[in-house]
C-alpha cells in the first residue's frame, strides 16, 4: 500500500456505519447533534407512505432494468416483513438512524442484504420525503373531506328537526331580524361546503409526483416517472400522471403544505365562530341551546355549573392551528433553492394541524348530531332546542321592524321615510314596554294613515319568516328547499 494513501474500510466497517454518509467523515456525529437534528420520533408516522413510495420506485427500476427480478421480489418480502414489525410495534426505530427513510432503508437491508442497497438508486431522501408528504397529506386530506361531511349531516339533521323554530337574528350582536334556526345553521353548512371544495383544490395540487427529482438536478438513470405517478395514484381525473416539472421546485417547495395549512385554519376559524354561538347561546343569559352532558365539565367550586369546554377548546385551538400556518409561511420565505434542512422543521406544525383539525371535527359531528346507542339503537342528541327562549328573545329586540318599514313601502312610501317613520314607531313602544306587535292599529295609523289591520301579519315573527321567501332567504320553504338541496349534494359526493 502506498505511505500516502489512507486505510480503506472494510466492506463489513462500511454496512455498520449509520449514517448514510458517513465515509466522508473523520469523527462522529455528537449525540447532542443527533438529537437536535433527527426527526426519527415524529417522522415515523409517514412510514406507509415511505414504504409505498420504495415499492413503486422498486418496481419501476425493475421495470427500466436497473433492478434484476431476484433483488425486486427480495425488495418487495423485505418491505412486507418491515410493514409487519411496524404494525405490530416490534420494529426498532433508532435514533442514530435519523428519519423514517434511513430507519427503514437499514431495516431492509439487514434482512434481504444488497438488494436493500439498490433500492435508493436513482432517489434522494430530498425527494423522498417529499414524496412522503404528499403521500401521507392526500390521505389526511381525503379523512378530513369525509368528517366535514359528518359535520354537515349533523348539521341538517338539527335543522331539520327545527325549521319552524324562530331564533332572533343577530348584527353588531343586537336583535336585528327573526330568522328560522335552522336557516342559521345552514349558514355553517354552506361554510364547511367551501372548505371541503378547498381542501379539494388542495388536494389535487398535493397529489403530485417529486419522487425522481433526486437531491435537486434529476438523475441520469433512466427513470420511468410517469409509471411510478400511477403507481401511487398520483393521477388526475382523467388517469393522467401528475408529476413535478422541475426538478428544484419538487424537492425544496412545500406550498402544497401551506395551502393546506391554510385552508385548515379557515376550518378551524368556521368552528371557532360556530362555537362562540354555542356558548353563547348555552349561557344562561340566553339559555336557547342545552349541549348534552358528555361534552361539558362542572367546576371544582361551584356546583351548580356546566360548562362549554368542548367549544372553548375548539375556539382556543383554532389559534393553535393559525399559529402553525404562519410558522409554515415564516420557515419557506428565506430558503434559497433547493433542499434545506430548515424543512425538517414542516412536519410537526403540519402533524399537528392534522391531528387538531380532525378530532376537532370528530367530537363536533358527534356533539351537534349525537349518537346512537349500540344496544337499543335509539339516538340522543347532542344539542336540545329552547325554541320558547329564541322566540320570548326575538318579541324582546323589534326584529320585525323592518318589516313595517317594508309595509310601508309597499304601500307607497319611499324606504327612507318608512325608515324615519318606523323609527318613531319603535320609540313609542319602547316607552311603553310593548312590542311593535302590540301597538293599536289607531297608533299606528297615527304614524301613517295608510297602515290597515293587515299590518299586524307583517309584524308577527312568523309572518316575517314566511315573507322571505327568496332564494337564500329564512322562509321555511326556502329552508327545506335548502336543506334538500344538501342532502343531495353530500349524497353524491359520498
Amino acid at each position: 500500500m502506498p505511505e500516502n494513501r489512507a486505510p480503506q474500510p472494510s466492506a463489513n466497517q462500511l454496512a455498520s456505519k449509520s449514517e448514510g454518509w458517513s465515509a466522508l467523515f473523520t469523527e462522529p456525529m455528537s449525540d447532542l447533534v443527533k438529537r437536535y437534528t433527527a426527526s426519527v420520533f415524529f417522522d415515523q408516522r409517514l412510514w406507509r407512505a415511505d414504504i409505498a413510495g420504495s415499492r413503486a420506485h422498486a418496481q419501476m427500476l425493475q421495470a427500466v432494468g436497473i433492478l434484476s427480478a431476484e433483488d425486486g421480489a427480495a425488495i418487495a418480502r423485505g418491505l412486507d416483513q418491515i410493514s409487519q414489525e411496524i404494525e405490530s410495534g416490534q420494529f426498532d426505530w433508532q435514533l442514530d438512524l435519523e428519519d423514517v427513510h434511513l430507519n427503514i432503508e437499514a431495516r431492509l437491508t439487514a434482512l434481504i442484504g444488497d438488494a436493500g442497497k439498490r433500492l435508493h438508486t436513482g432517489r434522494s431522501r430530498n425527494d423522498q420525503v417529499a414524496t412522503d408528504v404528499r403521500l401521507w397529506l392526500r390521505d389526511e386530506i381525503d379523512a378530513i373531506i369525509a368528517l366535514l361531511g359528518q359535520v354537515q349531516h349533523a348539521l341538517l339533521d338539527v335543522a331539520e328537526q327545527n325549521v319552524d323554530v324562530i331564533l332572533p337574528g343577530f348584527t353588531h350582536l343586537q336583535v336585528a331580524q327573526p330568522v328560522s334556526f335552522a336557516h342559521h345553521l345552514l349558514a355553517y353548512v354552506e361554510m364547511f361546503g367551501r372548505d371541503a371544495q378547498r381542501l379539494g383544490d388542495v388536494r389535487r395540487r398535493t397529489n403530485t409526483l417529486p419522487l425522481g427529482a433526486a437531491a435537486l438536478a434529476g438523475t441520469s438513470y433512466p427513470l420511468d416517472r410517469a409509471m411510478v405517478a400511477r403507481a401511487l395514484g398520483m393521477v388526475d381525473e382523467a388517469g393522467n400522471p401528475q408529476i413535478c416539472q422541475n426538478s428544484l421546485d419538487a424537492v425544496s417547495d412545500r406550498d402544497f403544505a401551506i395551502e393546506f395549512s391554510a385552508a385548515a385554519a379557515l376550518i378551524m376559524v368556521h368552528i371557532s365562530r360556530l362555537s362562540e354561538e354555542l356558548i353563547v347561546w348555552m349561557s344562561q343569559n340566553f339559555g336557547f341551546i342545552r349541549i348534552a352532558d358528555r361534552f361539558t365539565t362542572g367546576s371544582s367550586i361551584m356546583p351548580q355549573k356546566k360548562n362549554p369546554d368542548v367549544p372553548e377548546l375548539a375556539r382556543g385551538k383554532t389559534g393553535r392551528v393559525v399559529g402553525h400556518l404562519m410558522g409554515l409561511i415564516t420557515l419557506m420565505k428565506g430558503q434559497p433553492l433547493a433542499y434545506n434542512k430548515d424543512n425538517q422543521e414542516d412536519k410537526e406544525p403540519l402533524f399537528d394541524t392534522v391531528d387538531t383539525l380532525r378530532d376537532t371535527l370528530r367530537i363536533f359531528a358527534e356533539m351537534i348530531g349525537g349518537q346512537t346507542d349500540a344496544a337499543t339503537g335509539q339516538r340522543s342528541g347532542g344539542i336540545s332546542v329552547n325554541a320558547q327562549a329564541m322566540e320570548q328573545a326575538a318579541l324582546r329586540g323589534y326584529a320585525t321592524a323592518t318589516d313595517l318599514a317594508d309595509y310601508l313601502v309597499k304601500k307607497g312610501l319611499p324606504f327612507r321615510d318608512a325608515h324615519e317613520t318606523v323609527a318613531h314607531a319603535v320609540r313609542i313602544a319602547i316607552e311603553r314596554g310593548v312590542d311593535l306587535s302590540e301597538l293599536p292599529l289607531a297608533d299606528l295609523q297615527r304614524f301613517n294613515p295608510a297602515i290597515e289591520a293587515d299590518v299586524f301579519e307583517a309584524l308577527s315573527l312568523r309572518g316575517s319568516l314566511n315573507a322571505r321567501n327568496t332564494l337564500g332567504g329564512t322562509a321555511p320553504a326556502q329552508v327545506r328547499q335548502q336543506i334538500q338541496a344538501h342532502r343531495q349534494r353530500l349524497g353524491a359526493s359520498e
